[in-house]
């Protein structure tokens, strides 16, 4: 048996102040960095043992994997990272307060911009300084390469192939994996793990770093999936983050 883990980042500084954040490189908070030791304990309570590790090129999915492999004592194994595990681009809501956008646009046009499939907000210019074409990290990634904005669909179309070409081989390879990043391109991945149709991913809300495990059989077959962690607490934390978007 096969299990790879999906762990979304823990708190960040703009998700305590309720901000579109994409591809903006914010910190954790001081509770984020609680919620990513937690996760590492509960992992290393139920006898995970990671042989590689997988995170985006944002320091808050790259510090959450910090801490899990810390508590793990697995410091030394391999962390490949990628920006094709990035968030999914706000475009020009990156920075917006999501209420306060509530609050203009309404909760229904939020959503859309949150969570629907096939709809981007508004890009970001050029020249905007919020731009990745502006940030060194991407220098060598081809302007088409670069969004200013993405629906769910972008993501989800730069994600599965990294997954299929890269993670899901070292899945074959080791038999534990991590992957730590972030709630639209994990969505992404569960969505094409899952079969989850465009309409339904909408109502698909993932909590800060609470570990969600696949198991998969020797034939690569997903056989089950679950959350570690308490119930009522994943409930709440899944419930926060749908109300992001509310007045």
């Amino acid at each position: 048996m096969k299990k790879v883990v999906l762990l979304r980042h823990g708190e960040s500084t703009w998700n305590k102040e309720n901000r579109f954040t994409g591809w903006t490189d914010v910190d954790l908070s001081p509770a984020g960095v609680q919620e990513a030791i937690s996760a590492g304990k509960i992992l290393k309570d139920n006898g995970f043992v990671f042989q590689k590790a997988f995170t985006s090129y944002l320091k808050r999915a790259v510090k959450t994997l910090n801490q899990v492999l810390d508590i793990m004592d697995l410091d030394w194994i391999p962390v490949e990272k990628s920006w094709r595990l990035n968030e999914k681009h706000y475009g020009s809501l990156q920075g917006l307060n999501k209420a306060e956008t509530a609050a203009r646009y309404g909760e229904q046009q939020v959503l859309v911009w949150r969570r629907s499939y096939d709809i981007a907000p508004d890009p970001l210019s050029m020249d905007d300084p919020r731009s990745p074409r502006k940030d060194i990290r991407y220098d060598e990634l081809p302007d088409a390469e670069i969004p200013l904005t993405e629906a769910l669909k972008d993501t989800v179309n730069r994600i599965v192939p990294y997954w299929q070409d890269t993670i899901f081989p070292s899945l074959q390879q080791y038999g534990q994996i991590i992957v730590a990043a972030h709630g639209n391109s994990l969505r992404g991945i569960i969505k094409y793990l899952k079969n989850i149709s465009d309409g339904d991913i909408v109502s698909l809300n993932l909590p800060t770093a609470v570990p969600y495990v696949f198991e998969l059989d020797d034939s690569m077959t997903l056989t089950k999936d679950y959350f570690l962690g308490d119930p009522d607490e994943i409930s709440r934390k899944m419930n926060a983050v749908a109300n992001q978007g509310k007045k």
